[in-house]
């Protein structure tokens, strides 16, 4: 009886000891090591210094030097003529009308003056809406023809700093610029806008005489940011 329970004993705890091994979570085997590409990755790459080489460009006056920028503006220009030739008849027309005003004779009742007042004073308000228009839809139209030029002139750009060996391209259009002072031998722009002009194969348009309608202003002048050539004048 004894033995019995001795054996049975003996019997349950080697199905517990059984039990509890089998319930113990297997080993994980060793992580891989990472892949050669990863171990080349984290390795830190130390900077080389090259000899400097700079280079400056005042870009877009250059957009606006190569032949096919020059021939846009012409082509805005001419399209805004007859609207710019409207806003200087109805700007003479309002000047016209104050010179009237201002030399009236003292016979002049205040009926009269108030009637000749409104007609000056619609007439103006009509040329300040009409030119604030001209202006919008002048500027708008030089930008788009800015942008799609200045796009291509950028590659010619790029591969010619590139191809002659610079090390930094610097743009000095803004008279914002950083640079102070440089060595004008370190200037491409000239040298970009002949490039570009040989390989876009748009010839030199024919330059047009500024006439006494053609403000001076309406002559492109970029900026900073994009070109602002100003509307017609009043």
């Amino acid at each position: 009886m004894n033995r019995t329970l001795v054996l049975a004993s003996a019997l349950g705890a080697g199905l517990m000891s059984t039990a509890g091994m089998a319930q113990t979570p297997a080993a994980s085997p060793p992580a891989a090591p990472p892949p050669a590409t990863q171990r080349a990755a984290e390795t830190p790459v130390t900077p080389q210094a090259i000899p400097a080489k700079i280079a400056l460009v005042a870009f877009e006056q250059a957009v606006f030097a190569t032949n096919e920028g020059q021939k846009a503006v012409q082509d805005i220009q001419a399209k805004f003529k007859p609207k710019k030739d409207q806003i200087d008849t109805l700007s003479h027309e309002v000047d016209s009308l104050k010179k009237q005003l201002q030399s009236a004779p003292a016979t002049l009742t205040d009926a009269e003056r108030a009637a000749k007042m409104k007609e000056i004073d619609a007439k103006e308000k009509r040329l300040n809406h009409d030119a604030e228009d001209a202006q919008t839809a002048y500027n708008t139209d030089l930008q788009e023809a800015y942008g799609k030029v200045a796009a291509k002139v950028s590659v010619t750009l790029k591969k010619y700093v590139s191809d002659n060996g610079y090390t930094l391209l610097l743009d000095v259009s803004s008279q914002q610029s950083n640079v102070m002072w440089a060595n004008q031998s370190t200037d491409v722009t000239q040298a970009v806008v002949t490039a570009y002009n040989a390989s876009s194969g748009v010839g030199a348009p024919v330059p047009s005489a500024p006439s006494a309608s053609t403000p001076s202003a309406a002559r492109p002048r970029p900026s900073t940011t994009a070109p602002k050539p100003a509307a017609p004048k009043q």
